[in-house]
């Protein structure tokens, strides 16, 4: 599979609700960041459907390089601001 479009280089920080479903953009393309507007569609990539365990704020990744997806893991870090809107190499 080829590697997903740097949406941005930082997580962002979002209120989310346990027990409803939410789809995280996996492509990169989306411009609802993080989650998925469909933008995959003719691609290899599909959404990734998550629920979190309880209501509060977590930052969610938009690198789409985390090993903890849909959560930021800090591998933002590695991106500059060039490579934002590539798939990193």
């Amino acid at each position: 599979m080829p590697n997903p479009i740097i949406a941005t280089n930082s997580p962002v920080k979002v209120a989310l609700e346990q027990g409803k479903k939410y789809y995280f953009c996996m492509c990169g393309r989306s411009s609802n960041q993080p989650f998925c507007d469909g933008s995959h569609k003719g691609s290899e990539f599909s959404p990734m459907a998550f629920e979190c365990d309880s209501s509060k704020d977590y930052y969610l990744c938009r690198c789409k390089h985390s090993a903890n997806k849909p959560y930021c893991d800090g591998s933002h870090k590695q991106f500059t601001d060039d490579q934002v809107g590539h798939p990193a190499d």
